[in-house]
């Protein structure tokens, strides 16, 4: 299994009551608290994969749920609702990433030609001693950047392409942060299975 199935597997799944969508649309304060509730939990598992801290993960899902309100009436009922809801809050942590842009890309440097091990993580036998939770505590340890991209290319789905227009860098710095997380997880992995120092 890759990373980015195994990681997959952490995704919820959720109906929402059509309902609830219109009151929410007409202004009903009652449904937008109970959507509010139905989201929570997958919202803010996009959020903290973005923030390490809680309580700026907590804001951001905040201002990521209002833009949810703000556009329900865009929602394709032909889409995953689930699906809809990451879409703007991945989109969310970018526009914050944007605003704050504090930290610096690694050295400028530009990562465009291949010299990396783009080899995926098997997860065979992590699996039979690894958690959800315990995957995304090694992810959490990634450099921040390294985590960005993994998240967004990993778990998110986008691709190289779209991520170099999101974060600023050039599509090969964005394989470089890919194929880096992916050592480092790889050897985090291992050394948490016994089978070399970490």
């Amino acid at each position: 299994m890759t990373i980015s199935a195994g990681i997959l597997l952490l995704c919820h799944w959720m109906v929402i009551d059509p309902n609830i969508l219109s009151a929410c649309i007409q202004g009903d304060r009652r449904a937008q608290n109970e959507l509010y509730k139905l989201c929570y939990g997958p919202l803010m598992s996009v959020c903290t994969r973005y923030k390490s801290d809680r309580d700026e993960a907590a804001a951001a899902l905040n201002v990521g749920f209002l833009k949810i309100l703000q556009n329900l009436n865009r929602y394709n009922k032909k889409a995953p609702f689930i699906a809809w809801i990451k879409r703007i809050m991945i989109n969310t942590m970018i526009d914050d990433y944007r605003k704050g842009k504090k930290e610096k890309l690694v050295d400028h440097r530009d990562f465009s030609e291949p010299q990396y091990d783009v080899e995926g993580i098997d997860f065979n036998q992590a699996d039979l001693q690894f958690d959800a939770d315990q995957i995304l505590e090694l992810i959490e340890e990634l450099p921040t950047m390294t985590k960005r991209v993994f998240n967004l290319y990993a778990i998110d789905g986008y691709s190289h392409k779209e991520i170099s227009k999101m974060l600023d860098m050039s599509d090969g710095t964005s394989k470089w942060h890919l194929s880096n997380a992916r050592k480092k997880l790889k050897a985090k992995l291992k050394s948490r299975l016994g089978i070399v120092k970490e």
